[in-house]
């Protein structure tokens, strides 16, 4: 999958665009949230640099080293700084409680993988902290057939329901779970008619 990104990213254009990911920016814009912030596969960066224009301290991190490169030429871009690890899940040596915000866009992972990466990723977060999480859901493959697009992935296990998603997030008090149709305009890989499941979780405190 390295090869796959960083095939993708080393284009000359930004392919998910430069701007943020919509529901993300109304979350932060909405709760402003303060502190820190963790992205995983960030890829080109149009949300961390948000994060940081937002005042947010900014933790990122991909397996494309081409997604970083990009990452970085946007922040510098736009006068911010970010911190991009090129690096899996399972080499993450961050504390425990260090989050204050986790913020899953397009995060999707293996089918081995992806129940054990959210839950791991969810102890660097902080007791009330936030999770912002988009994903495609499960209907995104009949989307795409009826639309002749291809968004997301393309095996249904490494997509999602809103019912997957509660149980990831279990130990949390949900401010917002929904399974909705957009239009997506993210640079040219996404554009178009769109499945996704929208959550806001606050981690509950022990």
């Amino acid at each position: 999958m390295k090869e796959f990104w960083d095939e993708r990213y080393k284009q000359e254009i930004f392919v998910y665009g430069e701007q943020p990911n919509v529901f993300f920016k109304e979350v932060l814009e909405k709760l402003q949230p303060k502190g820190t912030i963790l992205l995983p596969a960030e890829g080109e960066g149009r949300n961390a640099v948000f994060a940081a224009k937002s005042g947010l301290k900014v933790t990122c991190f991909d397996i494309s080293e081409q997604g970083k490169i990009k990452a970085l030429k946007l922040a510098k871009s736009e006068n911010v700084i970010i911190d991009y690890l090129v690096q899996n899940v399972a080499d993450l040596q961050f504390k425990e409680n260090s989050f204050d915000v986790i913020a899953f866009i397009y995060a999707h992972f293996s089918v081995e993988l992806k129940q054990q990466y959210y839950k791991e990723l969810t102890k660097y977060l902080k007791p009330n902290g936030l999770v912002i999480f988009e994903c495609f859901s499960k209907k995104q493959l009949q989307l795409n057939k009826e639309n002749e697009s291809s968004f997301g992935p393309k095996n249904i296990e490494m997509l999602f329901s809103k019912e997957e998603v509660a149980s990831y997030f279990s130990d949390f008090d949900i401010l917002q779970l929904e399974e909705v149709i957009i239009e997506l305009e993210e640079g040219d890989y996404h554009k178009g008619k769109g499945s996704v499941i929208r959550f806001v979780g606050r981690k509950k405190a022990i």
